[in-house]
């Protein structure tokens, strides 16, 4: 289980140009800082992820996430205020091309997750920085709800291994809020935690298109 200093032990290793594979709200995670390539290559490379495929950028706190996005319209900060922190995926418009190593070939577009991170995960809402994450499994294999399932080569091959106990282990809900901004559609692309009528329920009045 994570103890006291893990938030600290796991800023210092991303900050550092480390590997981390850490629990969220979801399944367990791998990653590292959007920004440092060596260690987006090392993320990719333990997966068997084709680099191709984008990636989420992940903050530990909403706050860190508005603080870096002074961009989002008025209607996107909303659905995030409605949204997050929980166990969704948002695919926002990345007008300013942020943290295109995790972006792949469409930096127009940008994953954010915000996990929601209370009872035994609480430790880490202390971490400041942003991380590159995706799911602690090989590409293609089933999510780790637990530390021993996540393959034997990504808890080696990482710099830092920390133990959330069990996790609810359903991926995130993936949804596309591309024309929120501007029409208020959004869309499910990926089934998760969070279902469409929750999800109406919490953006209000638009139908999903």
């Amino acid at each position: 289980m994570l103890a006291a200093g893990d938030a600290r032990r796991l800023q210092e290793c991303l900050a550092g140009g480390g590997v981390a594979v850490f629990p969220v709200d979801t399944v367990y995670g791998i990653g590292c800082s959007p920004e440092d390539g060596a260690a987006v290559e090392r993320v990719y490379a333990l997966k068997g992820r084709p680099p191709a495929r984008p990636a989420a950028v992940m903050f530990f706190s909403l706050d860190a996430a508005l603080e870096v996005l002074p961009e989002l319209g008025k209607r996107e900060r909303a659905a995030l205020q409605a949204l997050l922190p929980g166990p969704l995926t948002l695919l926002l418009p990345n007008r300013e091309h942020r943290f295109p190593l995790a972006c792949g070939p469409d930096p127009d577009t940008l994953g954010l997750r915000v996990p929601l991170l209370d009872g035994p995960l609480a430790e880490l809402q202390a971490v400041r920085v942003p991380v590159m994450q995706s799911s602690a499994n090989l590409s293609g294999q089933a999510d780790a709800r637990r530390l021993q399932d996540v393959p034997p080569s990504l808890r080696e091959g990482a710099d830092l291994v920390l133990d959330g106990g069990e996790l609810p282990g359903t991926a995130s809900t993936v949804v596309d809020l591309s024309a929120y901004e501007e029409r208020g559609e959004w869309r499910v692309v990926r089934a998760g935690p969070v279902g469409s009528g929750e999800l109406g329920r919490l953006l209000g009045s638009f139908d999903p298109c």
